[in-house]
C-alpha cells in the first residue's frame, strides 16, 4: 500500500474538501491510503471519518505573509519527519505523492517535500481569483513560479488553470467531481426538507450553496431577492442560503435591514447537503469568480435550475439547465432570467448521461490510481 499526503486548508466543510473526501470514499484503501496535512485551527470536520478510513491528519500553522520562516519550518520539520535513508543514503519519503490543493502556499511546500525524497508533486488549482487586498496581492506573488516548482500540474478549469499557473501552462484539466447518484432528485428528501423549514408547497424556493465569503457574492443574492420580492407574486418567493463562513452575521445584517427576515433562511453548514438541491426550486450562484464550483454540478445532477455569473468558467456548463448572466446585469434582468428559468424547467429532468463524464468521481478514481501509484507517469 502506498500513502499519499493531501495538502489542503481545512477539512470543514468546503468545495475541495468535499471533492477529495469523494474521491478517498470511493479509491480502494488497501493500495492507496491518503494522509491530510491542513491549517490547524480551522474545523475538523471530516477528521474522524477520515481517521475511520485509516488516515491520518496533520497540521500547519495559519500562513500569515510575516511568518514565512516559521511556517517554511513547520514544513520542513513535518516532511523530515516522514522520510528516512536507505541504505544507499538516499532520502526516502514515506509518500508516494504529495497532492497540493492549497496553491497559496505550495511553491513552499512541495520544493521543500520533493527535498525529503516525495517522488511526485502535483500542485491542484481550484480557484480563478483571489480576494482584493493585501492577502491576494501576496498569494498572486507566490503563486507567480508555481509552475516550477512541482511535478505535475492540474487545474479544475482552464479559468483555473490560467490564474494559477499562468496562459498556456502545461497542466491537466480535470474538473471537481461528484458522486452523481448521491444528488439524483428526491421527492421525500424535498418534502422533508421543505417541511422542517415551514416552506409551503405552493413556495418558490430560491438556493444557493456556499460559504459566506467575498467570492460567493452573497450581497448580489440579497439584492436580487429583494427585488423579485417586490414583483408580483413576490410573496410566494423565499430565499435559503446553505452554508456559513465570515461574512454570515454582515449578510444576515443586511437581510434585517431590508425587512427580509422572515423570507430568508440561513441553515449554516450542512451534510448531508444533496438534500436541499431537492428542496430548491432553483439555485441562484452569481460569484464573483470560481474555479469549477461543485455546487453547480451538485445542482445539473439533481436536475435543478440555475442561473450563474459570467465570472464563472463554461466548463461547469454539462446540461441545459445553466443560464449565464453578467454581473453587470442590472438586478432587473437577474429576476427575469430566475422567472424564465422557473416556468421553463417546471419539471425536474434528471440527465443521465452525466454519470459516464469525468464529473462523475467514479470515472476520475482509476485516473488518480494510476497516477499516485506510477508517480505521474501516465
Amino acid at each position: 500500500m502506498i500513502r499519499v499526503l493531501q495538502v489542503l486548508g481545512t477539512i470543514s466543510l468546503g468545495g475541495a474538501e468535499s471533492r477529495v473526501m469523494d474521491l478517498y470514499r470511493k479509491i480502494d484503501k488497501d493500495k492507496i491510503q491518503f494522509d491530510f496535512l491542513v491549517t490547524e485551527g480551522t474545523g475538523n470536520h471530516y477528521k474522524s471519518e477520515i481517521e475511520n478510513m485509516g488516515g491520518r491528519v496533520y497540521y500547519l500553522p495559519a500562513f500569515r505573509i510575516v511568518n514565512y520562516l516559521t511556517y517554511r519550518k513547520a514544513c520542513v520539520d513535518f516532511f523530515a519527519s516522514h522520510s528516512s535513508f536507505d541504505e544507499s543514503g538516499k532520502r526516502i519519503s514515506e509518500y508516494s505523492a504529495v497532492h497540493g490543493h492549497m496553491t497559496s502556499t505550495a511553491s513552499i511546500y512541495l520544493p521543500i517535500a520533493a527535498g525529503y525524497g516525495v517522488p511526485l508533486t502535483i500542485a491542484h488549482a481550484r480557484s480563478a481569483g483571489v480576494d482584493p487586498g493585501l492577502k491576494g496581492m501576496a498569494t498572486n506573488v507566490l503563486r507567480h513560479s508555481l509552475y516550477k516548482k512541482c511535478d505535475m500540474m492540474i487545474a479544475c478549469s482552464d479559468e483555473a488553470g490560467d490564474a494559477v499557473f499562468g496562459p498556456k501552462s502545461d497542466y491537466v484539466f480535470m474538473p471537481n467531481a461528484i458522486d452523481v447518484k448521491e444528488y439524483v432528485y428526491n421527492e421525500t428528501s424535498r418534502s422533508n426538507i421543505r417541511n422542517q423549514y415551514g416552506i409551503s408547497d405552493d413556495e418558490i424556493l430560491i438556493g444557493h450553496v456556499g460559504s459566506f465569503r467575498y467570492a460567493k457574492n452573497h450581497d448580489l443574492i440579497i439584492d436580487i431577492f429583494k427585488k423579485i420580492s417586490e414583483t408580483d407574486n413576490g410573496d410566494k418567493y423565499r430565499l435559503m442560503l446553505v452554508g456559513d463562513g465570515t461574512l454570515r452575521s454582515e449578510i444576515e445584517a443586511k437581510v434585517s435591514n431590508l425587512g427580509l427576515s422572515d423570507k430568508v433562511i440561513f441553515t449554516g453548514n450542512q451534510s448531508p447537503v444533496a438534500p436541499y438541491y431537492s428542496a430548491f426550486d432553483i439555485l441562484l450562484f452569481p460569484s464573483h469568480y470560481e474555479g469549477m464550483p461543485g455546487t453547480v454540478v451538485e445542482a445539473q445532477a439533481s436536475g435543478l435550475p440555475c442561473i450563474i455569473s459570467d465570472a464563472i468558467t463554461k466548463q461547469v456548463i454539462i446540461t441545459d439547465l445553466v443560464r449565464v448572466m453578467s454581473l453587470k446585469d442590472s438586478v432587473d434582468n437577474w429576476v427575469e432570467a430566475i422567472k424564465t428559468m422557473l416556468s421553463k424547467y417546471s419539471d425536474r429532468n434528471v440527465d443521465e448521461e452525466l454519470e459516464s463524464t469525468m464529473y462523475n468521481v467514479n470515472m476520475q478514481v482509476d485516473y488518480y490510481s494510476e497516477l499516485y501509484t506510477n508517480r505521474g507517469i501516465l
